[in-house]
């Protein structure tokens, strides 16, 4: 294998390009990225670079020097449009075809917008920038959509003086995820500091005053967010006879065919530990993803399963989050410690007979650790009285 081309130059992207060095891999290696950008961290975008605690120079992942030194093909500001597969090639949007024996695709999503203009939505540096322009004291912000990148973004404009209107269609945001009675508590902290959380609402479309409302009166606004989900980037992939469903569907090595491969947020992959495909947009897991799928293209008669604990954290004002694992579709989520009340617990999360997921609020990280080995070992609820 001489030449490896890695479409997607965000954090899977970036860790599979370093993996593949690291290993040893010293043929023609291509990283393809959308952005004009060199490789930044996401999560800062919804936290510090809008609150304004943090430049957006801070965000870069590795210096230039850094770069330079992993020998790449670097190609930012490229979007690949198609990819053939018999001839091992991936096409450019200026019409430029690029060879590879091997293929990593890290190519993310991209936010779910509605109709009508003017809306923002928060995925890259410039999203993130061009929203903090406009967050000033008494500014109007709608927020649609309650799940952690609105709550987050809430949190945020709240602390910058905004009124806030949180519009969400659940009845308790974020409750098929951390459970019903976790997602009531995390509301009233909302309801608390000020923001107007309004669920069982349905957005039909953003307005120059504000967003529609379904059934109701619409909502004015000076500025609105749209926070509803994402998509995976795969159109460009569609007559590649590449299995797409909800992302690049991938075996439990992470490969969706021979020679091609799949990390990040666009991968959606069967993970043995769980037992379920799942498709998981965290920054842990696109860095681990990325370096999982280097190491079993680079050397498939070694190919090891990606199995991994799925990890994420969120802060929303003075509240930390942290969780272990898997907790969609859980079948019962029980505080083992600490209290509700006090928006500081930690919670369990239980799937048939087994413990799958932890997640931990206001509590030091140090509280939530030995459950992922629990998690990771597949312990039996029982084992845990």
């Amino acid at each position: 294998m001489n030449r490896i081309v890695v479409v997607g130059a965000s954090a899977a992207g970036l860790a599979a390009a370093e993996t593949l060095r690291r290993e040893g891999f010293a043929g023609s290696l291509t990283l393809i990225g959308e952005e004009i950008d060199p490789p930044y961290d996401r999560p800062p975008l919804s936290k510090q670079i809008l609150a304004s605690t943090w430049d957006a120079e801070r965000l870069a992942l590795r210096t230039l020097d850094q770069l330079t030194a992993l020998r790449l093909d670097l190609r930012l500001g490229a979007r690949a449009t198609g990819l053939d597969r018999q001839e091992r090639t991936v096409r450019l949007s200026d019409g430029t075809d690029v060879p590879y024996d091997g293929l990593i695709v890290a190519t993310g999503v991209r936010p779910c917008r509605l109709p009508g203009p003017g809306a923002h939505v928060l995925r890259t540096v410039k999203d993130a920038l061009a929203l903090r322009r406009t967050l000033r004291p008494g500014t109007r912000l709608a927020i649609v959509g309650a799940g952690f990148l609105g709550a987050e973004c809430a949190a945020v404009a709240r602390g910058l003086g905004c009124e806030v209107v949180l519009l969400e269609p659940a009845p308790v945001p974020l409750a098929h995820a951390v459970g019903e009675r976790i997602g009531q508590v995390l509301s009233q902290a909302h309801r608390d500091h000020g923001v107007d959380l309004r669920t069982g609402v349905t957005v039909t479309g953003v307005t120059g005053a504000g967003v529609s409302i379904e059934d109701g009166e619409p909502v004015a606004a000076d500025e609105v967010l749209v926070a509803i989900g994402s998509r995976p980037n795969t159109e460009w992939l569609e007559s590649s006879g590449l299995t797409l469903d909800d992302g690049v569907v991938c075996d439990e090595y992470s490969a969706a065919a021979p020679e091609i491969y799949a990390a990040g947020d666009v991968a959606r992959w069967h993970n043995p530990l769980f037992g379920v495909p799942m498709r998981i947009e965290h920054r842990t897991n696109a860095a681990e993803q990325g370096m999982a799928a280097a190491r079993n293209l680079l050397n498939p008669a070694a190919r090891k399963p990606f199995a991994p604990v799925p990890y994420f954290w969120s802060d929303q004002y003075d509240l930390k989050f942290h969780a272990y694992g898997y907790l969609r579709g859980h079948d019962v989520a029980e505080v083992v410690e600490g209290s509700l009340a006090d928006r500081r617990f930690l919670a369990a999360y239980r799937k048939d007979d087994r413990v799958v997921g932890a997640l931990a609020v206001g509590m030091p990280p140090k509280a939530i650790r030995p459950w992922r080995q629990a998690i990771a070992l597949s312990t039996a609820w029982k084992d845990l009285r």
